[in-house]
This record gives C-alpha cells, structure tokens and sequence, in this order.
C-alpha cells in the first residue's frame, strides 16, 4: 500500500502537468480560431498560468462553496471535531479545518492543497444517519487521502475541469455566432492552416469530455485506496463496511451537487438510480466512483 502511495504522489504530479498543459491547448485553440494572434497566444499562456496558480491557491475554497459548507462550531458538533482529532493524533496529521453541509444526504469529502492546509466537510445527513464507529470510518477514510496526498490533485481538478468546460462553450458560441475564422484566405499556411483550424474545432468540442476522462483518472482508484488506508487507520473494517452499507441504501441526493466536484466525495453525490431523474442515467455512464459493491467487496477480504 506504501508503494501505491508513492506511486499515488507521482501520477498525482503528471495529472497535475497533463491538466494544466490540457488548458494551455483549449485556450490557444480558442486563440487560433478568433483570430486573436500572437496576442491571443500571449494571453491565452497567462490565462493558463493565472488559472493554475488560483486553483493551486483558492480551488479548496472553491470546492466549499459550491458545496454550501460552513465551519462546524466546536460546541454544537463536539462529537464530530473529537474524532477528528483523535483520528488526526493516531494518523499522525494536523487537524484539518472542519465543515458542515447542510443536507439530509449522508455524504463527506476531503479538500485542500497539502495536510497543513486541508478541510473535512460533512453533511447533518451523514451525522444523523452514521453511529460512532461509521463517521469514524468515513472520517478515516477523508483523512486518507489527505495522507496519500489525493486532495492537492482533486481539489485542482475542480478549477481547472470547469476552466476547461467554460472556455471550450465560450468558444462554440462565439463560433456559432460568427467569431470565428470564415474566409479560408485568411488562414496562414494553406493546407496547415485547415488542419489546424480542424484541430481547434474539435479540441474545443472534445474538450470537456476529456476533461471528465482526466477527472476519472483522478478519483478512481483513489477511493479505493483510502477505504483500504482508512481501515488501516481505525484498524475495525466493519465500521466503514457498514458506512459504505449504509450509503449504499440512502436514496437521498446531496442537494448541492455539482459535476465539478463529484469526485471529491466519498460516494457520487449526484442521482444514478432511475427514479431520481430523468438525467440519472448520464451521471452514471460519467461515474467517478467505482460501485459501492466492489468497495465493500474488498474490504470483507481483509
């Protein structure tokens, strides 16, 4: 497992590289296509810088306020900020900042750059629905992958998914609405010119398909090492088998979902099971998680 973590540390690395260079590509393509020139190049490598500096900075305060978190008063939630100390003291980990989300779902997820500037957000759902030993086992697990260094790769990925989507729709507007290049004459290099016109047309279209791809990549197998490093942290599997039991059965959807954020939690947060909605099928065919089953699977081999 210490070697899946290390190797975790460095695929974190080039996903963080692959994401920020994926950027840099919308945005020239979008600069090629309007025509902006070596200025839109100029600006389009700021945008790229400008975008990776604030979601190297601020992406876990984004991450919080799409999700309607707040800080969790020390008084009011005493159970849950005395497990997260205790579970931080046996991790060896400074305690993260603590919040709550107002929600009848029973969901958590972990965000930040680095453990020394790290957050834990709940639901109330989670908190009414989890005994002890269960939000022990969700905690540990959140906790994981502030150790195994997932939430600096996770919480960029917030940013920079939804910088790319945002580009990728301003520029098929402008496009559509006749921005972009409509006299073949004016394109440089003939042949070369077209192909490269081709190739932004669909880098914009494509692009945030990719980019969810990119998401995939970062929470997949993530999730199922933090269940395992959670484990390893409570030392009791039965308490996040049943958690994940648990949230295998809640119906309830996490009210403020957004697709941006859905790999940060510990379970999808958006519907998948047909009689939540119409689109339920789409959430599942773009699932960032693996299935519940295959978690619980493996962990009662341990």
């Amino acid at each position: 497992m210490y070697d899946q973590v290390t190797s975790n540390k460095r695929r974190s690395a080039l996903l963080i590289g692959g994401f920020v260079l994926f950027a840099l590509l919308v945005a020239l393509g979008l600069s090629y296509l309007l025509r902006f020139g070596v200025v839109g190049v100029v600006v389009a490598l700021l945008v790229a810088i400008i975008m990776s500096f604030s979601a190297y900075w601020k992406s876990d305060a984004v991450a919080l306020a799409l999700s309607r978190a707040r800080p969790a008063d020390p008084v009011e939630y005493a159970r849950l900020h005395n497990i997260v100390e205790g579970l931080c003291i046996a991790a060896g980990l400074p305690k993260p900042r603590v919040y709550v989300i107002d929600d009848s779902a029973p969901n958590a997820f972990a965000t930040g750059r680095d453990p020394k500037h790290a957050a834990i957000a709940v639901t109330t759902g989670l908190l009414d629905k989890m005994n002890r030993l269960e939000l022990e086992g969700v905690i540990a697990h959140e906790l994981s992958h502030i150790k195994n260094y997932d939430i600096l790769v996770s919480t960029l990925a917030v940013t920079l998914v939804g910088f790319i989507a945002i580009a990728s729709d301003i520029g098929i507007r402008m496009l559509w609405w006749g921005g972009g290049r409509r006299n073949d004459n004016d394109r440089s290099g003939g042949g070369a010119g077209t192909i490269l016109a081709v190739f932004g047309f669909l880098l914009l279209i494509l692009a945030p398909l990719i980019a969810q791809l990119m998401q995939f990549a970062v929470s997949r197998r993530r999730e199922s090492l933090a269940d395992l490093s959670g484990v390893e942290l409570t030392r009791y599997p039965p308490g996040l088998i049943a958690a994940l039991e648990k949230l295998r059965d809640d119906e309830t959807v996490v009210h403020a979902h957004s697709r941006a954020t859905a790999h940060l939690w510990i379970e999808q947060p958006m519907p998948t099971r047909r009689e939540q909605g119409r689109l339920a099928w789409l959430n599942r065919l773009f699932d960032t998680h693996p299935p519940l089953e295959d978690r619980i699977a493996a962990l009662r081999e341990l």
